[in-house]
């Protein structure tokens, strides 16, 4: 059966010599697999810049509830980002929250409020022409609570481990902020904070592994 359905792509994988499996968190069934025969090859044109990380989709898809990979029969770029890419500093955000949300994001029962949120969060942080250096800790607050293990205080965040009191205040503030909230946090509070909001995701999730993306993020914003 046919649907319509706005997604995000999570990431994709290489699948025979000219085809990809392609992750994708959609507004109506969130985390999909879809094979996409021939875009790797040489008559593709392209096409293949349509299936990169965190690219937004307008897609009309097959869909089956048993079946692990379903297919698309039409898709397009659903917003064209103009600096999300562009910008270095932005383009280490996307690198992590790309990496997190492979790892974080599962099969959702609530799509549509999990789609609309990080769809617009991209949306906010390709607009951004400022103050955007602490996005990527805003996010991970925002997206715990639609997560369901999301800490409103900041003894929750933290647990038993120890953090030094300019910390726990910081912590506090970003609990609370939005994408747009000035917040003064020098780079090395930025990376302690990333660093304790990473540790109370592993705490709290199934999110394994080392994250590849963090180093670059934090080399970035020294």
């Amino acid at each position: 059966m046919l649907h319509k359905t706005p997604g995000i792509v999570f990431r994709f994988t290489k699948y025979g010599d000219t085809s990809i499996i392609v992750n994708i968190f959609t507004e109506l069934f969130g985390l999909q697999s879809y094979i996409v025969n021939g875009v790797r090859s040489a008559t593709a044109k392209g096409k293949m810049a349509l299936y990169q990380p965190l690219t937004l989709l307008d897609m009309v898809v097959y869909y089956k509830e048993n079946a692990q990979v379903k297919r698309m029969k039409e898709v397009k770029c659903l917003h064209q980002y103009h600096s999300l890419y562009a910008d270095v500093k932005k383009s280490a955000i996307a690198m992590f929250l790309a990496e997190l949300l492979n790892k974080a994001v599962k099969d959702e029962s609530h799509a549509k409020e999990l789609y609309d949120f990080i769809s617009g969060s991209l949306i906010i942080l390709d607009d951004a022409e400022k103050d955007f250096e602490n996005f990527h800790l805003v996010f991970l607050v925002k997206l715990s609570r639609l997560l369901g293990f999301g800490a409103h205080r900041v003894e929750e965040v933290t647990g038993r481990k120890v953090v030094d009191s300019t910390l726990e205040t910081l912590l506090e503030k970003v609990l609370v902020a939005e994408y747009d909230t000035s917040l003064s946090i020098s780079v090395a509070q930025r990376r302690e904070l990333l660093d304790v909001l990473l540790n109370f995701y592993k705490d709290h999730s199934d999110t394994p592994g080392e994250f590849k993306s963090v180093s670059v993020l934090k080399e970035i914003f020294t």
